[in-house]
This record gives C-alpha cells, structure tokens and sequence, in this order.
C-alpha cells in the first residue's frame, strides 16, 4: 500500500497539541494567540492546493470575541463551516447558484462560538447547501482526504474535517443535518459529537424548518477538545430544558447496557467497517459494558421519508433563494443532486402530511429505545469513505440517491429525533482509511456519551496521521 496521506504537522507553535494544550500554553504565556493564527495560516497555505477545504481565508484578520478573552479556549486558531454567516466574510453554502455578499452580522451561534475564545482565520467549504455525504461539486474541485486524497473526506463539514485531520487546527465547527458532523469525523479519522437539539443556540436555517434536524458542533482529534468546546459553548448559554452538561474530563464509572446494531435495514455493512465495530464492543466489554445486539425501529419507510424531507430542503431552496440568500440566485444554476431532489419532492407532495407526521413521531420512537439501554453502538457509515467521484452531484440522480442511501445508512435517526450521537476514530481499513464507530444515546446524554469516548480513547489512542 503506498503512503498518499497529506498533512501539515512541522514543529511550529502548534506542534500536535490538541486545543486544550494550546490554550494552557497561551495562559501560560509560552506562547501568543499571533504565533498560533500565523502557524494556522502557514500550515493552511502550504495544504490547501492538495486538499482544497478552505472556502474563505481571513489569515491577516482573524475573528476574536471580546467576550472570547474569557473564554478557556482564547487564542487557539479554527475555522468556521461556510453556511454560517460571520460578519465581513461572505456565506457561499457551497454554491454556484448565486453571488454571496459578505454578511453584515454574525450568526447567533457564531457569538456562541467566539465565546469560547476561538480565533476564526476563515470559513470551509461543504457541498451544496449541505445535501451531499462528499464535498463535491458540479464544476469545482473536491475537498479530498488528508488520508487518502483520492478519497472523499466525508460532508458536509468536508472542510473542517480535511483541515482538522491535516493538522492546520486542532478544532473547526461543523454542524450535521442527517450526519454532517459525524460523517466526516469518520473519513478524516476525528471526533465528532452531534449534540441533542437545543443543547447549543438554535441554527439559523435549521430552525426555520419543520422539524430542525441541524445542530451545530466542532470536529477535533482529541475527546478533551470535544468536552472543552461544549462546556465552554455552555457557559455562554445554557438551555434550561436539558441537563447541564458541563466540563466532562474523562471516562465515567458506571457499567452499561449498549445495544449493538452492525447492519442497518436499508444496507449490508462491509466487512471492513464490521469489524471495527465489533472489535469496539469487545473493547466495551472488556470494561465492564454488557453489550448484546439489537435492532432498531427504523426501517426503510424512515428512510423514504427523510429522503423527501430532504427533497423538501432543496424545494424550499430553489423557490426561495432569491429572496433569502440573493437576488443574484437562479435555480438552473443548481447542482444535479440538489435539482433531482427539488424534482423528486414536487412528484410527491401529495405524501408530505404522512411524512412530517411519521417523522415527528420518530422522536417518542427513539426515546423508547433507551428504556432498555442506556446507549446504542453501529457504524457511522455503511463503507468505508468511497473514491472522489462515486458521490459527484454529477452522477445521475437515481444512482447517486441509491449510493447515498447505502453510505448513510445510520447517522439520520439521531437528526430527526434531536438524539445525540458521537463518532469516534477506533480503527482503520486495510487500504488506511479511516472508520470510525457511532455510539447514541438518550436526549440529555452527552455526557454519557463523552464518558465512553474518554474510555475508548484512554484504552487504545486514537492513529495519528503523522506518525
């Protein structure tokens, strides 16, 4: 197997320090937050022609909150997901459908995310609108894996993931409407928590929705970066509906019951992604955990339905686009996936009541399903992360729908219902790429959740892409 990864670790102020280390060095004062942004900028200039995951760079001008002076993670470099607005910057969604002007004011979860005291040097690139399970476009260039770049780094937080796992930073938002968190976290080798719904501000376009399946988060190398973020997010606002969380620091003691799911209803796992799953539960059990398999209560009429709840995103899309995004919006100028998708949702309108109603319903579904365990362990993915190419939005819609249908096979439950889900790194396939496990667990439960990541990571460290 030859070696193809791309990465940008050198011994510079960052070294491989995860976020909470640079952030103790900064407190210290061993080292300054200037020092830590023009290593960032360095590492991001030397990868970006071999991985292209930055959308807009503001190298010369990073984003600092006044109120992020405070905050336990001030100074430490990161880069925002570019369909959240940051003011000056513009807010492109990943399209070539209109002119993205910059943005006159931050989006409220960017103030959430400054807080923390995380320096923005600019925004990633996703698919279209977020619709994709790979950063890929009609007429641009990929983002690719750091890897394996001749592989898709998942979506559609595709650019957080490459820059994260490369090594520019340790820490870049992204946010996950049917697995865009976690998706990539698994390609690119990271952590990846998808929070439950309302745990951090509500996202700008999620909670205009029906049912907001978008929740906004970070993917990181390490699980203290994780726990860091999410504790930090929480001091500056907390949802009084949900159990606070607060600084989780590592595994947690009691012994649980984890249902393990290997194969999801719609698609086979491959044999690759199979066993690191099961060597996971082994591991698992090997701690005290009793894990005894499982199904879950989501079959293939679920995944009809959210697929036409995605055609609906797109439909909403494409007739409102020139009012909410810009008047320079044309929805020819749409990609083939976000087109057939908008095409498919207008042939079966007359099914949307059924299908808001059914998925509504998922939630209480779900809660059900932790009466009788206290979290839920399968594969983030069905496969491990395909070739650049086999998800294009250029691929013909049916077969591109039915190949995204067998790749996401997992991650949207959680979306639907608001649950939380985390994937974590716990092992490879033979060609390197990286699989990386989804644990679930009741709404509230990110600590728990948290909890079995420390235990995992502690056991057995997660690869590192420069060794």
């Amino acid at each position: 197997m030859t070696d193809e990864r791309a990465h940008a670790f050198t011994d510079d102020a960052l070294g491989a320090h995860d976020a909470v280390a640079l952030a103790a060095l900064v407190r210290s004062g061993e080292v300054n937050p200037r020092e830590l942004v023009a290593a960032a900028a360095a590492r991001a200039e030397r990868i970006d022609g071999a991985l292209l995951p930055v959308a807009h760079a503001s190298y010369e001008r990073p984003r600092i909150s006044r109120e992020g002076v405070a905050g336990p993670l001030w100074g430490v470099p990161t880069f925002l997901k570019d369909n959240v607005d940051l003011r000056g910057l513009p807010t492109a969604m990943g399209s070539e459908a209109f002119r993205a002007r910059p943005a006159r004011r931050n989006a409220r979860f960017t103030d959430q995310f400054l807080a923390t005291g995380l320096a923005v040097l600019g925004k990633t690139r996703l698919p279209e609108f977020g619709l994709n399970a790979s950063t890929e476009f009609a007429t641009a260039q990929p983002v690719r894996n750091p890897w394996k770049p001749s592989h898709s780094a998942g979506a559609s937080s595709g650019g957080s993931a490459a820059l994260v796992a490369a090594g520019v930073v340790p820490i870049a938002h992204a946010n996950d409407g049917g697995g865009s968190i976690r998706i990539p976290a698994a390609c690119c080798g990271l952590v990846g928590l998808k929070p439950t719904r309302g745990r951090l501000v509500t996202n700008a376009q999620g909670g205009k929705l029906p049912i907001d399946l978008v929740t906004d988060g970070v993917v990181t190398r390490s699980v203290r970066d994780t726990a860091a973020f999410f504790a930090a997010a929480e001091r500056h606002r907390r949802n009084p509906k949900l159990p606070p969380l607060g600084l989780v620091e590592g595994p947690g003691g009691r012994r649980l019951r984890i249902g393990l799911v290997v194969d999801s209803p719609i698609a086979k796992t491959d044999e690759p992604t199979r066993r690191v799953v099961e060597e996971t539960a082994a591991r698992l059990e090997a701690m005290g955990h009793r894990v005894e398999p499982t199904t879950l209560p989501f079959g293939e009429e679920f995944s009809r339905d959210f697929l036409s709840y995605w055609g609906y995103i797109a439909w909403v899309i494409a007739v409102t686009g020139r009012l909410v995004l810009d008047p320079s919006f044309r929805s020819g100028r749409l990609d083939g996936l976000t087109t057939g998708l908008r095409r498919r949702f207008q042939t079966e309108f007359p099914r949307t009541p059924g299908v808001l109603r059914r998925l509504r319903r998922a939630e209480a579904v779900y809660a059900g399903i932790f009466r009788h365990h206290d979290a839920i362990l399968s594969p983030v993915l069905a496969h491990t992360a395909p070739p650049i190419g086999h998800l294009s939005p250029n691929v013909a819609f049916d077969e591109l729908v039915d190949r995204l249908l067998r790749y996401v096979a997992f991650t949207p439950v959680n979306n639907v219902t608001g649950g939380p889900g985390i994937a974590l790194p716990t092992g490879a396939a033979p060609s390197g790429l990286p699989i990386g496990v989804h644990l679930s667990a009741a709404h509230g439960q990110e600590r728990l959740l948290l909890e079995l990541a420390f235990a995992l990571e502690a056991d057995r460290p997660w690869r590192r892409i420069q060794d």
